[in-house]
């Protein structure tokens, strides 16, 4: 749990909505809602895990066979951080992929085969805690298409250092599956995703 990560201290930093607080959510969020139905989005949606609001500072631990909006949690257990408990990438919310322990969510939305895609996303990892290099995978379809690693050295909660990775997928099948999966050992202290987008290449008009 991440109940301890942060003092008070840090909590309280004026002014500043990125400044964090140290109190986990209660059970009763709405980010325990339900799991939607498997069936495929129209389109990719909520790339930056706004929906459902978790409490400003605190952070909602999701098992597998939840949800978090249109996003599955498909296996172990991650952690849906709200505002201000550190910094995002984009809007408000991210998402740990260490809960209780790795953990993996994904998405399925409608796909033109033949279509050439690029996903792009926000990467970071918990600055709380070991180790200082967290690692994960994004997968098509269940297949690993990149493995993405993040140094936490020299970050902090409220600098929390994103960079940008990119990745390109044919589809093959009318809807695709993404997901983004923790390969980091321990408790709490994952690589965090934010602000994912999906989007058809367009032909180049020359060709």
């Amino acid at each position: 749990m991440k109940l301890a990560r942060f003092s008070v201290a840090a909590a309280v930093v004026a002014g500043i909505v990125l400044a964090g607080t140290a109190s986990a959510a209660t059970p009763t969020d709405t980010a325990t809602k339900p799991a939607a139905s498997p069936e495929a989005l129209s389109h990719f949606d909520d790339g930056s895990f706004e929906t459902p609001k978790v409490k400003a500072g605190t952070f909602q631990e999701l098992t597998s066979g939840q949800s978090i909006g249109p996003w599955q949690v498909t296996s172990g257990s991650v952690d849906l951080i709200g505002a201000g408990f550190w910094q995002a990438a984009e809007g408000d919310q991210s998402v740990d992929l260490n809960g209780r322990g790795p953990g993996t969510v994904s998405q399925t939305f409608t796909t033109v085969p033949g279509t050439t895609y690029t996903v792009t996303y926000s990467l970071a990892g918990n600055t709380a805690g070991a180790p200082a290099v967290k690692t994960g995978k994004a997968l098509i379809d269940g297949q690993n298409f990149q493995d993405f690693s993040f140094d936490i050295t020299g970050k902090t909660s409220t600098t929390m250092g994103y960079v940008t990775r990119q990745f390109t997928f044919v589809a093959t099948n009318p809807s695709t599956t993404l997901a983004f999966a923790s390969t980091t050992p321990g408790t709490g202290h994952g690589p965090v995703i934010d602000d994912v987008k999906v989007r058809a290449c367009q032909p180049c008009p020359h060709c």
